[in-house]
C-alpha cells in the first residue's frame, strides 16, 4: 500500500492536482518511511487540529515543520474564550505561510455534526418524539440551547 500511496501522490501531484489524506492518529503517517516521506514532501497544504497528546513527542514526529510552525500548532485550543463554541485549526502552506484560525460553527450544523454521546442520545429522544423528523428536532435542540445559554 505505501508504494501505492507514493505513486497516488507524485501522479497528482504532476497533473497539479492534491490527494488528501485524513487521519485522526499521526502513526498511521509516521509508521511507514515511505508513506511519511511521500505525504510529507508531497504536501504543500497541511492542515492540523489539536496535537497536545504528541506535544513530548512531537520533535520526535518530524512533519517538515519549521519551530514556528510547531510552536503555532502546540498552541492549539489553549486559550479559547469561554463564551464561544469554537475549535482552532493550523494551515500551513508550503512552508511560507502558516496561522492558526477559529473554527466556529452554527448550534445546527453543531448539533448535525457532534460525537458528544449525551448530545447525540438527546437528538435522538427529540427526534423520535417528533416522528422522525431530525431537521426539526436539530432546529428545536439548537434553540433551546440557545435560549439556555448553553450554546
Amino acid at each position: 500500500m505505501a508504494s501505492y500511496i507514493k505513486y497516488l501522490f507524485k501522479t497528482v501531484r504532476k497533473f497539479y492536482g492534491e490527494a488528501v489524506v485524513v487521519t485522526q492518529e499521526v502513526d498511521d503517517i509516521i509508521s511507514s518511511t515511505i508513506v511519511k516521506d511521500t505525504i510529507i514532501n508531497n504536501s504543500d497544504c497541511k492542515i492540523l487540529l489539536d496535537q497536545r497528546k504528541y506535544q513530548n513527542k512531537f520533535d520526535g514526529i518530524q512533519l517538515g515543520l519549521t519551530d514556528k510552525e510547531r510552536s503555532q500548532i502546540l498552541s492549539i485550543n489553549l486559550a479559547n474564550a469561554a463564551n464561544r463554541k469554537y475549535k482552532e485549526v493550523w494551515i500551513g502552506l508550503g512552508g511560507t505561510q502558516s496561522a492558526v484560525y477559529a473554527t466556529e460553527v452554527s448550534a445546527e450544523e453543531y448539533y448535525c455534526y457532534t460525537t458528544e454521546e449525551t448530545e447525540k442520545l438527546e437528538l435522538t429522544r427529540l427526534t423520535e418524539k417528533l416522528g422522525g423528523n431530525i431537521e426539526l428536532a436539530i432546529k428545536q435542540l439548537a434553540g433551546s440551547k440557545r435560549q439556555e445559554n448553553e450554546y
